[in-house]
């Protein structure tokens, strides 16, 4: 049986360890003890992360067909008079965006505002919250 330490089932769900110690207290998940430290079973961890993974976003619309979403922050903008170079970071990840100069401008994407990076294939596509 697999088992994932407290901060191992936290990086894997993409939340802070006192948010699942938070969890393990309030019930949503099981733990148990193994060599003194909270663990949980793997199957357990599973079936929670997809749990998450199928509850209401609210930065998740019907009417994109990209799964992969991830909300960040936008950190750096480069700008000329075609195209322009979109840098943010979402949690753990730096995404870098080449698109129109117009549609940055447009989506006022500039550093410090957040923004949704659409993943899909090769492509991603940056849209604000």
């Amino acid at each position: 049986m697999t088992t994932y330490r407290i901060a191992e089932a936290a990086d894997l769900l993409g939340v802070s360890d006192d948010t699942v110690r938070r969890w393990v207290d309030a019930g949503k998940v099981e733990a148990t003890t193994e060599g003194g430290r909270a663990v949980i079973e793997g199957t357990v961890l599973a079936r929670l992360a997809t749990e998450l993974a199928d509850a209401p976003n609210p930065h998740r619309t019907k009417a994109v067909s990209a799964r992969n979403r991830l909300l960040g922050i936008v950190t750096r903008t480069t700008v000329d008079t075609v195209m322009a170079q979109v840098e943010m970071v979402c949690g753990p990840y730096r995404i870098v965006s080449l698109m129109s100069a117009e549609a940055a401008i447009e989506l006022g994407l500039e550093p410090g505002v957040s923004a949704v990076a659409s993943i899909k294939s090769t492509n991603v596509v940056l849209e604000r919250p």
